[in-house]
């Protein structure tokens, strides 16, 4: 199930990249003048085949530009935060009128049908699952870690929130937010500040950075749950096969397929920006799907399991408080996935609204049911095998 809420993420992260590229060659939003739908679905399969080639060869220095991206871009938002201080310090117009209406959340139904996003932004933490055996001293550096990892969520989330509502007008967003607000942002910090476009290009460079990180953090990780210890249980043996670098080629093979469903069904979009805004609001449905699983697989292990006084990677100690964290947690991103089936970016019960539905729930039956009938394609293979030897 983690390896299929990771394909449309590698879909989202690779069309990220191509928005990057196109503001530091363009310095514009005019990428949808100068592409097709299609040929930004192509290149977006260019872009996932590339890093899939390269992930052996170039391994140590994925792991280099993972680290150098995510501390540019934490930078970034540093310095995104400390320019609107100075700009408000310097008389800067506030778009937003802070008062209690233009914060005070609207629960509609559109509403609920974008919380699935906010626990996808959560999920990305996830990205470092497969590296916590790493901890030297996991006893006490993985509750740390998590607080820590808590605080500059929150950081992030609180400051850059009020950082926009000082540039942008939470009533009149532009239509391709999700896709280029970033860019405006800095590109309205930067003229604020005298420095011209210099900021936006800078950011654009480390987008770039940071999403090819990503990217490449990716594939390595879900290339890692065909390899692990479990993988022989759960996996057909035809998925395992490794080559002479110990990777899993076949794994590549099913990813880019599924990647290519991905792009052929969100080409049939009118827009880029349909395109960019679908792929990313589908990972508001199928993250959240993923993350209550696993808070469901948490449930169950805290009921059978009472007391972990030996064990290292224990965030919650105390039974009880660890079961109402994780109902809690587990029925809110239930209801999250469950909502984001209902579009966002078009106008309710459209023709686009229609498409787009159908669209989410084909994209998510695809998904998911791909990763429940490899586990049973492995049970099948093995009675086969049992078979053949008795």
């Amino acid at each position: 199930m983690y390896w299929a809420q990771t394909v449309p993420y590698l879909v989202d992260v690779s069309n990220s990249i191509i928005v990057s590229i196109s503001w530091m060659i363009l310095g514009n939003n005019t990428l949808g003048k100068h592409m097709s739908p299609f040929m930004f679905g192509l290149l977006t399969f260019v872009i996932i085949l590339i890093f899939i080639l390269c992930e052996s060869a170039y391994k140590n220095s994925l792991d280099l530009l993972s680290l150098i991206g995510g501390i540019a871009m934490f930078a970034m938002s540093v310095i995104f935060v400390i320019l609107i201080i100075w700009a408000l310090m310097h008389g800067g117009h506030i778009a937003t009128k802070m008062e209690w209406s233009s914060f005070k959340p609207n629960f509609s139904v559109h509403y609920f049908s974008t919380t699935g996003l906010l626990i996808f932004a959560m999920s990305g933490a996830e990205l470092a699952a497969p590296y916590v055996t790493r901890l030297k001293n996991p006893r006490k550096e993985f509750p740390k870690s998590m607080w820590m990892l808590f605080a500059m969520t929150v950081f992030m989330t609180l400051t850059e929130t009020l950082g926009l509502a000082v540039l942008f007008d939470a009533k009149h967003i532009p239509h391709d937010f999700k896709m280029n607000g970033a860019f405006y942002a800095f590109q309205l910090l930067g003229e604020e500040a005298g420095m011209g476009k210099s900021l936006m290009y800078m950011y654009a460079i480390v987008c770039l950075l940071n999403f090819m990180a990503d990217l490449a953090a990716l594939i390595d990780a879900a290339s890692r749950v065909f390899a692990s210890d479990t993988s022989e249980k759960y996996m057909p043996s035809w998925l395992r096969k490794k080559n002479k670098d110990g990777l899993p080629v076949n794994s590549y093979v099913l990813t880019c397929s599924i990647t290519l469903f991905l792009l052929l069904l969100s080409g049939t979009l009118p827009e880029i920006n349909d395109i960019f805004n679908w792929l990313l609001n589908l990972n508001g449905i199928v993250s959240p799907y993923k993350t209550s699983v696993v808070f469901l697989a948490f449930l169950a292990f805290r009921y059978r399991h009472k007391t972990f006084a030996k064990d290292d990677f224990v965030f919650i100690r105390n039974n009880k408080g660890a079961l109402a964290v994780g109902w809690w947690c587990f029925i809110f991103t239930f209801i999250c996935a469950t909502m984001g089936f209902l579009p966002q970016d078009v106008t309710f019960e459209s023709p686009q609204w229609t498409k787009q539905l159908w669209m989410n729930i084909i994209t998510v039956i695809v998904l998911f049911g791909t990763g429940f009938l490899l586990p049973w394609l492995r049970k099948l293979e093995l009675k086969h095998q049992a078979k053949a030897n008795s």
